[in-house]
């Protein structure tokens, strides 16, 4: 479904030759009607000139007999109404994936599935792996050969692909192969795939990030990803949709997930690594001009909702950067000053991104602080015992904010003449994703230095070099 997207978005078809190239595959591309919607089909196909090869191809016969579709990346794709948004920026209403470039050009991916939500769907039980107990290692399960991740990185790396592209290919399959080594207890080394590993497999994962570079983006967003409802069966027994391993992904990712809207498993574990690697979320679909939309196919029949991926393109303007974050609180009421005045040193050497310090009224009519504490969600622990110990308290909230805003900050250095001398001042530069400049602040310390030895006001300093960047960076 997502090659499918991408290719009917305006992706080259010969962006995918090399992995043509290096493995044994054909990628077969068609046309198909979802619910009225035209689509663009891929399959791709291993010659069936061995057994093994026969093998899969009934396979697969089998799967779409029952509705199924086996894709060769270890996923069986589902969805209702899927899309996914090409070209500069990608995004859709219902369950959406947006890409966006460093140039105001975004391609989102969005699956739709009747209730407003889109989103891609890699489905199948290729995603999931089980232990077989005979030889110690985890296996992903499905049919097809049986490889291990350090295998499956080392195919990656001989297919001689550009720094960027074999980059991302790794780290999707470093993220499936973590998934499914916490599931099952096992380290990651151990792992071994048996659908996810095999060639076709490997041409999916890789196909779509060449076609994802091959339109030149440089974001992509989705909105709450439906993951279907539910049971799946896998080796170990029956188990709830989202499977354990989507779990694990979604927890890393930077997008939400939802159920339904149809009993069926809509997300894998592979279609969740791709997910989670390239796309962050949003809410609803960015204001974009659109420039082309696509729809990919995906092997099962949900009417009344339309099984497709919808990829749009177009430009946004540029934005600002989402960082994950993590928001800790206590009320103190007991704390001295000098506690208070130290927080901002001790917390920061425990990863606190930043501290603040607020009067508040407490009960009895008390006064009091609210002490708030931006950390990485990884650092949450950490930050929180650190507070504890230098405060005191006896609870933290966590806030449960996930993520910020955040401009792309640099700093330059501008000259300014005062008295016939030159003087160098430090300027903070704010801008958003697409490189456009909204605020420049002096840096006070360099303003107040400068002002010490000319005597003029640090206020006129500050206001001086703030005027110096803009006459610098005017058009």
């Amino acid at each position: 479904m997502l090659l499918a997207a991408l290719l009917a978005a305006g992706a080259d078809r010969a962006a995918l030759e090399p992995i043509e190239d290096a493995l044994d595959v054909e990628y077969r591309i068609g046309h198909t009607s979802k619910c009225g919607i035209h689509a663009t089909a891929v399959d791709v196909v291993i010659p069936t000139s061995s057994s093994q090869d026969a093998h899969l191809g009934a396979a697969r016969h089998d799967d779409r007999e029952r509705g199924d579709e086996h894709k060769d990346d270890g996923v069986h794709e589902q969805g209702s109404g899927s899309e996914v948004t090409g070209g500069h920026h990608h995004h859709g209403k219902e369950d959406e994936h947006s890409h966006a470039a460093d140039n105001g050009h975004g391609h989102d991916h969005n699956h739709s599935h009747g209730n407003g939500h889109n989103h891609s769907h890699d489905h199948g039980d290729d995603d999931h792996d089980h232990n077989h107990g005979d030889d110690g290692h985890v296996h992903a399960e499905g049919h097809g050969p049986h490889r291990s991740y350090l295998e499956v990185c080392d195919i990656v790396r001989n297919m001689d692909l550009e720094d960027a592209v074999e980059a991302d290919a790794l780290a999707i399959f470093e993220r499936l192969g973590e998934a499914e080594a916490s599931v099952h207890g096992t380290d990651l080394e151990s792992i071994h795939f048996h659908e996810v590993g095999a060639d076709d497999a490997i041409a999916d994962v890789v196909g779509a990030v060449l076609l994802i570079h091959d339109l030149e983006v440089d974001r992509v967003v989705t909105t709450p990803i439906s993951a279907g409802g539910g049971t799946v069966t896998m080796s170990h027994g029956e188990y709830l949709v989202p499977a354990p391993a989507v779990l694990e992904i979604t927890e890393r990712a930077g997008w939400e997930l939802s159920g339904g809207p149809v009993e069926a498993e809509l997300l894998t574990p592979t279609g969740a690594a791709i997910l989670a690697h390239v796309a962050e979320g949003v809410e609803t679909l960015p204001t974009m001009t659109i420039e082309d939309a696509g729809y990919g196919a995906g092997g099962y029949d949900l009417d009344p909702h339309p099984n497709v991926l919808r990829a749009l393109v177009g430009t946004t303007r540029g934005s600002l950067q989402r960082e994950d974050i993590a928001v800790l609180e206590t009320n103190l009421d007991d704390a001295t000053p000098e506690v208070l005045g130290g927080l901002q040193e001790t917390l920061s050497d425990a990863g606190a991104r930043d501290v603040s310090v607020v009067p508040v009224t407490m009960k009895k009519s008390r006064p009091g602080h609210l002490v708030k504490v931006i950390c990485r969600p990884a650092d949450r622990e950490r930050v929180a015992r650190q507070l504890a110990e230098e405060t005191g308290t006896l609870g933290i909230r966590d806030a449960g904010v996930t993520h910020r805003w955040v401009a792309r900050r640099a700093f330059e250095t501008v000259t300014l003449e005062v008295g016939g001398d030159a003087y160098e001042v430090t300027v903070k530069v704010a801008s958003d994703e697409a490189g456009d400049v909204y605020d420049v602040s002096a840096e006070y310390d360099d303003a107040a230095a400068v002002a010490a030895e000319t005597g003029e006001p640090i206020q006129s300093i500050v206001a001086r070099a703030e005027r110096a960047f803009w006459a610098d960076n005017s058009p």
